[in-house]
């Protein structure tokens, strides 16, 4: 009955603007299930119990951030199956991101491109959210830079929103692949990544003490990194004790997918995605030390899709594209 009801839901909202569409839809669902409507609609969580970043997880299917920016929608995400969400990404100021339509549905290739920009309401809006909602699920935080800060200067973007998030996240997320933020991805390289992230441990670290918890961190990367930089990543997270990895963002490599598309602007997400997001998270679980957490994202639209993550090596799966194109039936249909 839910795959009828998606279908005919699917259909209206493909007529429309994506992002008008979401936009309309999410607060409606929201409503609903925050409502005791709620109740009756409540998906029981599919135990496939996991402990991974010293978190129990019921299951390890969860939800890609950019689909919950502010942690607006968290009645409907915590009701529908998933075994944790991570809402952002969030900067320390509110922004509007990149200029409208910027977002673009591929329906035959079952993919989107988006040129968001981090576009959210500021960090201290979702974390007030946050502590208003009775989880019932882990809540992973993604961060940041606002557009306006320069890359030299991103570390103390992304230290205002660990100082903001660390006492609520159950994890942090550290954003540094949007091929959406003009300059973000510098930071996933050379001199760059290592002073990046020296700095950000050193205040974790701190924030460690002061709180007496230890929030874990993981670091979001793009599925266009070269080899040698992944290398470099895994000896930091390594040397600094960062607590996983998440693979991957979205590409800018748009070469598999109709012509008509290949010159807009932003991250191709979705089936296109898929193998080369495959290969990163192939690469990062060999060189990757077992005690830490891999998270695998991108181009999961089936069961199959996801065991394949999970054989190469992923702990905790992430959907987001799939999502739109499937409805929430993936989610039991992915666990079961």
């Amino acid at each position: 009955m839910d795959d009828i009801f998606f279908q005919l839901y699917k259909k209206i909202a493909f007529l429309g603007d994506p992002e008008k569409v979401h936009d309309i839809s999410l607060p409606i669902l929201e409503f609903i299930y925050k409502s005791y409507l709620g109740k009756v609609l409540h998906k029981k969580i599919i135990s496939k119990k996991t402990k991974q970043l010293n978190i129990d997880f019921d299951n390890p299917l969860g939800l890609a951030a950019g689909f919950d920016k502010n942690a607006d929608y968290l009645n409907f995400i915590s009701n529908v199956g998933f075994g944790y969400v991570e809402v952002g990404t969030l900067t320390p100021k509110p922004q509007a991101g990149n200029p409208k339509p910027r977002i673009f549905r591929l329906i035959k290739d079952e993919a989107i491109i988006n040129h968001l920009g981090f576009n959210n309401k500021g960090i201290d809006y979702a974390i007030n959210k946050i502590k208003k909602f009775n989880r019932n699920i882990p809540i992973g935080i993604n961060i940041g830079k606002n557009a306006y800060t320069q890359i030299k200067d991103a570390f103390r973007d992304y230290e205002y929103c660990l100082r903001k998030s660390y006492a609520i996240a159950d994890y942090i997320t550290l954003n540094i692949s949007s091929p959406n933020t003009k300059g973000l991805r510098q930071l996933q390289s050379g001199q760059n990544i290592n002073e990046f992230i020296r700095s950000i441990k050193g205040l974790h670290d701190n924030l460690k003490k002061v709180y007496k918890k230890h929030t874990p961190l993981v670091i979001k990367i793009a599925p266009d990194i070269s080899i040698e930089d992944i290398g470099g990543i895994i000896d930091l997270i390594n040397s600094y004790d960062v607590d996983g990895i998440i693979c991957t963002n979205t590409t800018i490599d748009k070469s598999s997918i109709d012509e008509s598309y290949k010159n807009l602007q932003g991250g191709l997400s979705g089936r296109p995605l898929y193998k080369q997001s495959n290969n990163i998270l192939k690469e990062v679980c060999r060189q990757m030390s077992k005690d830490k957490t891999v998270i695998g994202v991108g181009g999961v639209d089936s069961p199959q899709a996801a065991k394949e993550k999970i054989n190469l090596g992923a702990n905790l799966i992430q959907i987001y594209t799939g999502l739109v194109f499937k409805g929430p039936g993936l989610i039991e249909s992915i666990l079961r």
